[in-house]
């Protein structure tokens, strides 16, 4: 389907065109200025995870149709950093397996992602408090949450220690 090498920018122009979006309304829908956007597709920004997940969000795409060339390289939000471990294509879904490490004395907060995803959390290191904006959950080393990500979420630590996580988002294809 994509071809080794493909930039962001092409995949996210890729994916925009099929969906008949014009640059403007994609950055409308996703919450981001035209600019970043046109930035994203040009190869002239850098995107936060807070963008990526934004756009993938809009688009109705998991975060790998975006960043798939882009195993082991860290993407960083406000308090979240992320690497990409595997993704995992079946029949009807795609599983993405994320490390990811959360800055203390920061809250992140995601955009909605598609009707359907639901993301997975197992905690190894540090207490996060992470989940739906209104309702975050809370997990200690071991533990494990998980919540309905088509609403805004939120990614903090409970205390002063970095939190080290996995993160597992189901994707259900359209």
């Amino acid at each position: 389907m994509e071809e080794r090498g493909t930039s962001l920018g092409d995949r996210l122009r890729e994916l925009r065109a099929a969906r008949g979006l014009s640059l403007s309304e994609l950055a409308r829908v996703a919450g981001i200025g035209k600019a970043t956007l046109s930035g994203l597709e040009h190869g002239t920004r850098n995107p936060t995870l807070e963008t990526l997940y934004a756009v993938a969000g809009a688009l109705g795409v998991p975060l790998t149709a975006l960043v798939r060339e882009q195993h082991g390289e860290p993407v960083r939000g406000s308090a979240v950093t992320a690497t990409l471990l595997e993704v995992f294509d079946e029949p009807g879904v795609t599983f993405e397996l994320l490390r990811m490490w959360v800055r203390p004395g920061v809250v992140q907060h995601s955009p909605p992602h598609a009707p359907g995803v639901t993301e997975h959390v197992t905690v190894w290191q540090g207490v996060l408090r992470a989940g739906p904006a209104g309702a975050p959950l809370v997990a200690g080393p071991g533990e494990h949450i998980a919540w309905a990500a088509d609403v805004p979420h939120v990614y903090g630590t409970v205390g002063p220690d970095e939190v080290v996580a996995t993160l597992l988002i189901r994707s259900p294809r359209a």
